[in-house]
């Protein structure tokens, strides 16, 4: 299930994007301006809203490390600014002053990459604000732009269509057309997957665009093997130009909204649907996780943002293991303690909560009398609520951990795997049912219904050995 907890509607004119750090929200508009929003409690930050830009602002996002915002904006301006107080650190001019439509910083913090009306794209050094290097596309407006996890290399997408992949010393790798009608947006999941055994690892890369199409993508870049795209699949949902889409911080959901008003979230190991959310009254332009993915926000031309928040059973649909949702429960900060309160009705414990410091373990271990005497909560109303969803949650979390993990499953036959094996498709199967599907379907994968490049079973000791200990957990 995923809940709206959380509707902004500060802007006058159309939301372009939104953008998380791990305590902030950041959302910018037509109207010129872009606004922060505390993630414990959204309130407006009292320096909110950031004003500098003359023209709509079309894209705005968080360093790493959450210190630094960035925006940039038909004026033909980016602007470094400074998350804790709002204040203008850097103006950077784009060459030629063609309005900026996307930019993004590097993996590292070093580099800002912004991208132009004009095609151009260039690499600000983020430090001493000078331009690193500078490009441009062979056609259209420069639209999108996503950097590799590793830093190695950098994607963009242009209006006319075309997917380019630059090094990180601004040369061109490779370009070809990915969507006929144009790109909208690109985005690389963090979390790196495997071709094989003996494949380099590459990184899932999803598009968007008119054609009303979202795209998976697998990129691999090294200096001794060379750099490989390769087109995986596309994602169904949509009848409409599709203009936005973001992995998940742990790369097991697809975000997409598009014109046709739809937010659609995908579980990106089976590319199915996992839910379709339809609050948004006009176009949907923008989506972002949450670091801890417990949150999505939706952006739209109707003006404003929409907060969800994900509950654990949808976390273990999306292919979360027992691992992932102790990450949800024992391993949640003071700030996400805060997002569940909110979610649950409880703002009014938020305070207490934080003043003692209460994070995921110490929520999980809160009994009555705690509540009472050492929270000092004086209402029984309001202590016996939060006791019972704290109960709730106890019992969600060891239910769900109890469950088979979807990665021991085989997806042929939906029964755990007794001996898993990789094809070359880079999904593992059970064996036997793998080796009955290529004598029965030919060369095709059941993952993505594309050809295999071979029929080669790799043994999955890694996965077998897995599935061994949970069993002797779980089933004693």
């Amino acid at each position: 299930m995923v809940k709206l907890i959380h509707t902004l509607a500060d802007h006058s004119d159309d939301v372009n994007c939104c953008a998380f750090s791990s305590s902030l929200l950041a959302t910018c508009s037509l109207d010129k301006t872009i606004r922060l929003y505390s993630l414990s409690d959204f309130a407006e930050l009292p320096h909110s809203p950031l004003k500098f830009h003359t023209y709509a602002v079309h894209c705005c996002c968080f360093s790493p490390s959450g210190h630094i915002l960035a925006s940039c904006s038909t004026d033909g301006t980016t602007v470094l600014w400074s998350a804790h107080d709002g204040q203008a650190l850097a103006v950077m001019e784009q060459p030629g002053g063609s309005p900026v439509r996307v930019c993004r910083f590097s993996p590292d913090s070093s580099c800002l990459a912004s991208g132009a009306a004009d095609g151009t794209v260039v690499l600000w050094n983020v430090q001493s604000h000078k331009l690193y290097r500078c490009g441009n596309v062979r056609d259209g407006s420069l639209v999108a732009c996503a950097f590799s996890p590793n830093g190695n290399l950098f994607v963009t997408g242009s209006s006319c269509g075309d997917l380019t992949v630059w090094d990180d010393k601004m040369r061109c790798l490779h370009s070809e057309k990915a969507h006929d009608l144009g790109i909208t947006c690109c985005d690389f999941s963090s979390h790196p997957v495997s071709d094989g055994e003996q494949s380099p690892q590459f990184f899932r890369l999803a598009s968007c665009g008119q054609d009303c199409q979202v795209k998976i993508w697998f990129v691999s870049f090294s200096h001794v093997l060379g750099f490989e795209l390769k087109y995986k699949s596309t994602l169904s949902g949509h009848c409409a130009p599709v203009l936005t889409c973001a992995f998940s911080h742990d790369g097991q959901m697809l975000v997409s909204g598009s014109v046709d008003k739809s937010v659609i979230i995908y579980d990106t190991n089976f590319q199915n649907i996992l839910h379709t959310l339809t609050q948004h009254t006009r176009y949907v332009t923008t989506c972002a996780f949450a670091p801890n993915i417990l949150l999505l926000a939706t952006g739209s031309m109707d003006k404003t943002v929409n907060i969800w928040q994900f509950d654990l059973e949808t976390l273990c649909q999306a292919g979360s293991t027992e691992d992932h949702l102790k990450q949800f429960t024992e391993d949640w900060s003071e700030e996400d303690v805060s997002l569940w309160l909110c979610a649950q009705g409880l703002k009014d414990l938020v305070g207490i909560f934080k003043m003692n410091n209460i994070d995921g373990k110490e929520l999980l271990n809160l009994t009555k009398e705690s509540l009472a005497d050492d929270l000092k909560i004086e209402s029984l109303g309001l202590r016996s609520k939060a006791l019972r969803k704290i109960e709730e949650l106890r019992t969600e979390v060891k239910s769900l951990s109890s469950e088979i993990p979807d990665e021991f499953i085989c997806p042929i036959t939906r029964e755990l795997m007794k001996d898993p094996v990789i094809a070359s498709d880079g999904y593992s199967y059970e064996k036997d049912a793998m080796e009955n599907w290529i004598s029965k379907k030919k060369r095709t994968s059941p993952m993505t219904n594309l050809v295999l490049p071979s029929v080669i079973l790799t043994p999955n000791r890694t996965l077998k050995m897995a599935i061994n200990r949970w069993l002797e957990t779980h089933q004693k």
